[in-house]
């Protein structure tokens, strides 16, 4: 019927985009891994600015998540990165999407808020939950500082590059992000 292939071309939809954006994250983890900068106290990560994606689309949730996965393991991650990782950016997508759907819904000054705190979400994940792992998995302290090197680089990754590649995409993202799930942040009240 109608109504399943509707059905059946959103979950294609969903699954190529999640796959494109687990794609990205790998290329863009590799790229920084071979100048030194996707692991350890100081790192910034380029493909740490697709964190801000999920305020386009749901997709991106798991993709950064499967992204961050395989990124990981093929940089040669010890396990409790390969394991804690994905989970801060999987945390910081679910948060990155939460304002997207906060932003949904207010007049325009409060929506404008929600876009700039997008790369927020990642970079509290983070500096929260690396800094142990670069301990306990590599030897790496303190973790004080630890949680500064790596919220700096976080803030450069999500905060800087990200909200970059945010308002370089909003005015294609109908054609990039077309809706999966009925949901678009109104231009009008988010980007001004």
């Amino acid at each position: 019927t109608k109504g399943d292939k509707k059905m059946k071309n959103k979950n294609v939809l969903y699954l190529t985009q999640a796959a494109m954006i687990a794609a990205l994250y790998v290329v863009l983890t590799l790229i920084a891994n071979a100048f030194g900068l996707a692991s350890g106290s100081i790192q910034v990560r380029f493909s740490e600015a697709l964190t801000v994606l999920p305020f386009f689309t749901p997709a991106a949730i798991p993709g950064l998540y499967v992204g961050c996965l395989l990124g990981n393991i093929a940089s040669g991650c010890a396990l409790p990165d390969i394991i804690f990782g994905p989970l801060a950016t999987l945390i910081g997508a679910l948060g990155t999407w939460g304002l997207s759907k906060a932003a949904s819904f207010k007049t325009s000054k409060p929506a404008s808020l929600f876009v700039w705190l997008s790369p927020l979400p990642p970079i509290l994940a983070n500096g929260i939950v690396i800094p142990p792992v670069l301990k306990y998995a590599y030897g790496v302290g303190p973790v004080w500082f630890s949680a500064v090197t790596v919220t700096l680089g976080e803030v450069i990754s999500c905060g800087i590059f990200g909200l970059v590649l945010l308002f370089a995409l909003r005015r294609y993202r109908k054609s990039l992000f077309p809706c999966a799930d009925g949901f678009h942040v109104d231009s009008r009240k988010s980007f001004r």
